[in-house]
């Protein structure tokens, strides 16, 4: 079994019940929702946090639960003031402290304006409006996983599920790079957009369906194969190094 064959045995709702049911970060994020006093603040936060989630110092499901429970007992009230407080000492995501505070300060008007139910409605011009005010690419790594993390706030905020743009690329992270590399691809991002295509699995659901199942994590690959059967057990040999 491929590649393609394999996302297409999951499908959509393959990929929603690993978002919902597997992935750690979506159970940080719920837990960050229910423990929030300010519930306005939960889906800009989240991007908040998506756009300084790269160079990390720990594992990425660790950051997400990180963020989770710190800001679940200190409220925001700008946000890069809120990060400049809380990045220096973090245990996962303590590196390149000032150049993230600097990102977030120049996204804080953008975060505090928001308009997230417009936002759900269309998650490219969130793709869009974030590139624009970050001065970067519609495509870069830190904007379209925002969206992706911006799609999970939203399902816990509204309980609505609505499935990612098909145009939204991968992101592009080390995991999904050396697995891509193992294809012998020269362009993860293509690639999957190809994939998707095959498939019509969006690419930020097909992320979901080979993230968790690439952290090594005993306990989330045995959720898959337990849920998935014979084609989760396919997908965590074919993942396997």
């Amino acid at each position: 079994m491929d590649i393609v064959e394999l996302i297409r045995g999951f499908g959509i709702e393959g990929a929603r019940f690993i978002e919902e049911h597997v992935d750690p970060q979506f159970q940080a994020l719920i837990y960050l929702y229910e423990h929030m006093e300010n519930k306005e603040r939960f889906a800009p936060l989240v991007v908040a946090n998506a756009l300084v989630s790269y160079q990390l110092s720990g594992r990425g499901e660790d950051w997400w639960w990180e963020f989770a429970r710190y800001f679940s007992e200190n409220p925001v009230v700008d946000f890069a003031g809120a990060y400049r407080v809380f990045l220096p000492y973090s245990k996962t995501n303590r590196r390149l402290v000032e150049a993230k505070v600097k990102r977030l300060q120049r996204a804080e008007a953008f975060l505090q304006g928001m308009d997230p139910k417009r936002y759900y409605t269309h998650m490219t011009a969130l793709q869009k409006d974030l590139a624009r005010t970050l001065e970067t690419g519609r495509n870069a790594k830190t904007v379209v996983f925002a969206v992706k993390m911006f799609g999970y706030a939203m399902r816990i905020a509204t309980g609505e599920f609505r499935p990612y743009p098909m145009d939204i690329p991968i992101p592009v992270d080390s995991r999904i790079r050396k697995l891509t590399e193992r294809l012998n691809r020269n362009n993860p991002a293509r690639f999957w957009q190809d994939v998707a295509e095959q498939t019509r699995v969006p690419p930020l659901h097909i992320d979901s369906i080979l993230w968790p199942a690439l952290s090594g994590d005993p306990d989330v690959q045995d959720k898959i194969r337990r849920t998935f059967g014979n084609i989760g057990d396919e997908l965590i040999l074919f993942l396997s190094p």
